[in-house]
């Protein structure tokens, strides 16, 4: 985003006074953080000095429709509108490795994300979008490494220089064991592929985000604020730590971790989960790796509003429960957000709601006047005394994991599921005996409710898919892609870094589900323990 020039006085003419001071912050019940002043450790109060004052969050709408033709057209009406940044979301056979034409892809091709078999598929989705000129997030964990080498040999493609891309693959294979269920191989080789593309990525595209440590699912899947929090800094801290044992140091790989936060409707509690995340993250980088490097230590985050919040009973009310979420995160100082659609519990978003859920984000932005200051609740007591209760919990938790073994033996078995399963079961009954209100559902019940009807997929794009694939089969050199192929498995047998041999595979015409099919075949598969 361009610096910005924010307005030094409300509409009023009354001066912002939006700086706390060292006397200011003293005043509140800790002292202690009395030094905290937005841009310093531990950076409670953000990140940077000036925050949206200077530079405003990347606004990023999570896209992804059954072709990747369709999908381009929306990222085209997205970035007209407004958007700063692509976020691409992938059906579900290529978040599982999978071409469209193998059998179990069958009624799932192009469901819930854009479907990537080739090459070629990639450069469709990217058409007439220059790489070296926009920010792409990519949803995509345990083919991460596949994606990206699909990301950089388009770039390739299109003549831009490797060291110019910027963007996050999400990369977070723990949390898919934990709660979200997508991963492929088991958790060493997994961890393989992790620090594989940690490494590649701090020689080769140094602005890239290499993980984005992901709290978001797990809040999906039910887990409380506290909660949120602690499991998914456990697992910041586990990636960290595997990192360093591969051979990099922490200021290697560290300055390109982001985090991938959701955000729910307890207001006060989100904005408050953000500041102790950033704190908590700056303590324990700096107790277990001693980093040189500032950034390392700085926790930067994506913000996406809750799905799980969204109801498909008087649907337009999503507007406004989107809207208070994105204002907490913004609060919170967050570095990119989503906003989700408020037709998203019946469907595909509309362009006309996406639109919309965009334009939430400008609105405050532009609007609201609180990009115009820096930290508008520092000296909160609310704030304050929640940001040390969160903050505080979610360190007793991690202690907790890191005594019962540490976060790879707790997931093997359970413990992390286990907990999350129980969180959830207590939100539903909670829901049902009017604990919480819910309008719409258990509260402002109307009796005839009108659902706006929702973007329909159509069900022959599936088959067009298959048939793309295998047309483009015909046309590629057999022989080439054999070859590097079998140059990819013997990579995959040893310790070489794994991406060059994915990059060459994939430009010689392999597919996705072919160059995932060597790595099972040496990698081998996995069964997460549910928790229950």
């Amino acid at each position: 985003m361009e610096k910005r020039s924010s307005r030094s006085t409300t509409r009023s003419g009354l001066s912002r006074n939006d700086v706390p001071t060292k006397d200011t912050l003293a005043d509140t019940k800790h002292p202690e953080k009395g030094h905290s002043l937005p841009g310093n450790p531990p950076y409670t109060r953000g990140i940077h000095s000036g925050m949206y004052k200077d530079r405003l969050w990347t606004m990023r709408q999570y896209a992804g429709f059954s072709t990747a033709k369709e999908t381009n057209e929306r990222f085209k009406l997205l970035l007209d509108s407004g958007q700063t940044g692509l976020s691409v979301a992938f059906d579900l056979p290529t978040q599982l490795g999978l071409d469209s034409d193998d059998e179990d892809s069958l009624g799932e091709v192009g469901k819930v994300g854009v479907p990537i078999d080739t090459l070629e598929d990639m450069e469709v989705l990217f058409s007439g979008i220059d790489l070296g000129k926009v920010s792409t997030s990519m949803t995509i964990n345990a083919p991460a490494t596949t994606l990206l080498a699909l990301y950089v040999a388009t770039a390739d493609n299109q003549g831009v220089q490797r060291n110019s891309l910027r963007g996050t693959v999400q990369n977070d294979i723990l949390k898919e064991y934990i709660a979200r269920g997508l991963y492929i191989y088991p958790p060493k080789e997994s961890i393989r592929l992790t620090t594989d593309l940690f490494e590649w990525c701090n020689e080769n595209v140094p602005k890239w985000n290499t993980i984005s440590v992901s709290g978001y699912h797990i809040r999906e899947a039910g887990s409380t604020a506290v909660e949120e929090v602690a499991l998914t800094l456990a697992n910041g801290i586990f990636y960290a730590q595997e990192a360093v044992k591969s051979g990099l140091e922490i200021d290697d790989f560290a300055p390109r971790m982001s985090f991938f936060f959701g955000c729910h409707n307890d207001f006060f509690e989100e904005i408050s989960k953000f500041r102790a995340a950033r704190e908590l993250w700056y303590e324990l980088v700096n107790e277990r790796f001693k980093p040189q490097n500032p950034k390392s230590s700085q926790l930067r985050f994506h913000t996406q509003t809750a799905g799980v919040t969204l109801t498909a009973q008087q649907p337009m009310n999503n507007a406004v429960r989107v809207s208070y979420q994105a204002l907490s995160a913004v609060l919170g100082g967050t570095q990119s957000l989503h906003t989700n659609s408020y037709d998203e519990a019946i469907g595909l978003p509309t362009n006309e709601s996406v639109k919309i859920a965009l334009r939430t984000q400008q609105i405050i932005a532009s609007e609201t006047g609180v990009a115009d200051v820096v930290d508008p609740l520092a000296g909160s007591y609310h704030v304050e005394e929640l940001t040390a209760s969160i903050k505080e919990n979610a360190r007793k938790l991690i202690i907790e994991i890191e005594d019962k073994g540490g976060v790879l033996d707790c997931l093997k078995l359970g413990f992390q599921q286990k907990m999350i399963h129980e969180s959830a079961w207590k939100e539903i009954k909670d829901i049902e005996e009017n604990n919480i209100l819910v309008v719409g559902v258990n509260s402002n019940i109307e009796d005839e409710e009108e659902l706006k009807s929702a973007m329909k997929i159509d069900s022959g794009n599936e088959n067009k898919q298959i048939t793309k694939l295998i047309n483009f089969k015909k046309r590629r050199n057999e022989d080439e892609v054999l070859k590097k192929l079998n140059e990819l498995r013997v990579v995959c047998q040893g310790t070489e870094n794994i991406m060059p041999s994915l990059i060459e595979s994939l430009k010689s015409g392999a597919t996705v589900g072919e160059v995932n099919g060597i790595m099972r075949e040496v990698f081998g598969t996995w069964v997460s323990p549910s928790g229950v």
